[in-house]
């Protein structure tokens, strides 16, 4: 009992962690698109990216294999990210907490060796791969190149790792055998554009561009989600978060081939946003009702309530991409003020939910209790 309670524990202890990593980030995101905001420091507006990618994403998907794995070591990654991200807020000094995350996305790499090693499976490949893009970015990061580079690394990271996660959930299917040859390419561009932007950043950035629109187009295909977006409840509501997230990756990829490599500005914003945004929020929004379960053992109650946000999410990132496209200020800062408002709006629901699965799951029980107590001997 005492083993369960410590493990619950530090699963809590994890997720508030993350949610302190996601509320900087956003805050850290509206100060860096121009919003005034009180408690505010200055250097906060320069973390958005390593905040959101490093110090919540890192560390969620670090946690969710180091679940699967089931070893005690595995925690250690995760651990690792999370302290990284908070030493930024803290004020530790940049390279040491660039070094913890760093450390961390090499824990996640262990993982997959350690996973590789029991099954060699296409999807467990390009998840590894895009690991590997992870610790590749931030070791870029760490070098003191410019953050736009990493970032690039970081996009191929996110993209690999649901790429391959998508595969593996849709890998009882028959797929025609040129799906494979395509899906292979994507990650083969994708990971060509990463090590060419090492000698030449921007036109490196249009092969990786290829790379992203191929991988949504694929999704688009071929994604487990054009079947369950069908039945109704939470399949679809996941389905449609994954095939209106693809779209956006496609979108994304399609502009880093016409702009190439960028390193700040417009154009840059609207590259981000549509894979950071576009397409990585959205996956959040489909995963989280099943994550969230499975990594804190709570119940969850899916409520249609939920498309709510994803279609905020999705109409404000058009306002914001609008806005960065035709260099349209105040539509550039509301696109990202919604943007932000739909991500609190989905945790709101998601907590509610939770609270109505758990008041449903005591009201259960205490039926059951009643028709066992009035059906014992002697009542």
């Amino acid at each position: 009992m005492t083993i369960s309670r410590y493990a619950f524990g530090l699963r809590v202890a994890f997720a508030a962690g993350v949610m302190v990593m996601l509320v900087s980030a956003l805050w850290a995101g509206l100060l860096r698109i121009g919003w005034a905001l009180p408690f505010s420091p200055i250097a906060l507006a320069a973390l958005h990216g390593q905040l959101f990618v490093g110090g919540m994403l890192g560390t969620v998907i670090g946690l969710e294999r180091a679940v699967a794995i089931g070893r005690p070591w595995a925690f250690a990654g995760p651990l690792l990210t999370l302290s990284g991200g908070l030493g930024l807020l803290l004020g530790l000094p940049t390279p040491l907490a660039t070094l913890l995350i760093s450390s961390g996305s090499f824990g996640l790499l262990i993982i997959f060796a350690t996973l590789l090693k029991r099954q060699p499976a296409h999807f467990l490949i390009t998840m590894a791969l895009g690991g590997l893009a992870w610790f590749g970015g931030n070791l870029i990061w760490l070098s003191g190149k410019p953050l736009a580079l990493a970032s690039l690394w970081w996009i191929g990271f996110l993209t690999l790792t649901i790429f391959g996660e998508r595969l593996e959930l849709g890998r009882l299917r028959q797929l025609p055998v040129h799906a494979f040859w395509s899906f292979s390419l994507s990650v083969g561009l994708i990971w060509l554009g990463l090590l060419w932007s090492l000698f030449d950043y921007v036109n490196s950035s249009r092969i990786a561009g290829l790379g992203l629109l191929g991988s949504g187009l694929w999704l688009l295909a071929y994604d487990i989600g054009r079947r369950t977006i069908r039945r109704p409840g939470l399949p679809r509501f996941s389905a449609t978060c994954m095939l209106s997230g693809s779209a956006w990756l496609a979108i994304g990829g399609l502009l880093m081939v016409v702009v190439g490599g960028v390193y700040g500005g417009f154009l840059y914003d609207a590259i981000l946003h549509s894979v950071f945004v576009g397409f990585v929020s959205a996956m959040i929004f489909g995963h989280a009702p099943i994550i969230i379960p499975a990594l804190l053992k709570v119940p969850l109650h899916f409520s249609n309530w939920s498309y709510l946000p994803l279609g905020l999410l999705h109409l404000s990132l058009v306002l914001r991409v609008f806005g960065d496209l035709l260099m349209v200020i105040e539509l550039r800062r509301w696109g990202g003020m919604l943007n932000a408002v739909s991500i609190v709006v989905f945790l709101l629901i998601t907590a509610g939910s939770v609270l109505v699965a758990r008041r449903q799951r005591v009201a259960v029980a205490n039926d059951e209790t009643g028709v066992q107590y009035r059906e014992s001997p002697g009542h």
